[in-house]
């Protein structure tokens, strides 16, 4: 019997390298320091004893600690035309991503953590011999606060490109 030829394939992809002029941009760059600050707020809370709406904190940090981890990934990849729907919207995603996620979370994160922060401000005297969670509260609620900026001013450059009517990053 006569045979079929298989059926076409999906089209060949190229293959996977770094876009390079991402990395060096703006909003690359602002990506690694929400990537860096967000890590050290998230590490410094699960590092340490936390109760109550720290988990709430904890839960938005990595939250969207993940969500820009798989932005920045398939943007220095140049693959964000592989996600459904999105992809095609690549600008506007961000941007929301930035400003709607990034900021509020963040802003909410970091107000919980600075309230403990000044809920153990007792225990941070001299002489003070129980465990004391004030440094570290603190020091994510700076991290928290720094993250929610760095959020903040790559929605603006995202709005500013979107306001431009330029489609792409970068």
């Amino acid at each position: 019997p006569p045979t079929v030829p298989p059926p076409p394939g999906p089209p060949a992809r190229g293959s996977l390298s770094l876009h390079r002029a991402y990395l060096r941009s703006l909003l690359g760059l602002l990506r690694l320091g929400q990537l860096a600050l967000g890590a050290a707020f998230w590490v410094t809370v699960a590092a340490h004893k936390y109760e109550g709406a720290a988990h709430f904190a904890l839960f938005a940090a990595v939250l969207v600690w993940l969500l820009t981890l798989a932005l920045f990934g398939l943007s220095l990849l140049g693959r964000w035309e592989l996600v459904p729907w999105l992809g095609s919207r690549w600008l506007l995603t961000n941007l929301v991503h930035d400003l709607a996620l990034g900021v509020g979370l963040y802003a909410a994160a970091t107000g919980i953590m600075g309230h403990k922060a000044k809920q153990r401000s007792f225990c941070n005297l001299p002489g003070y011999s129980q465990h004391c969670l004030y440094s570290a509260y603190l020091s994510a609620s700076i991290c928290g606060g720094i993250t929610a900026w760095l959020y903040l001013f790559s929605g603006l450059y995202c709005l500013s490109r979107r306001c431009q009517n330029q489609r792409d990053i970068i």
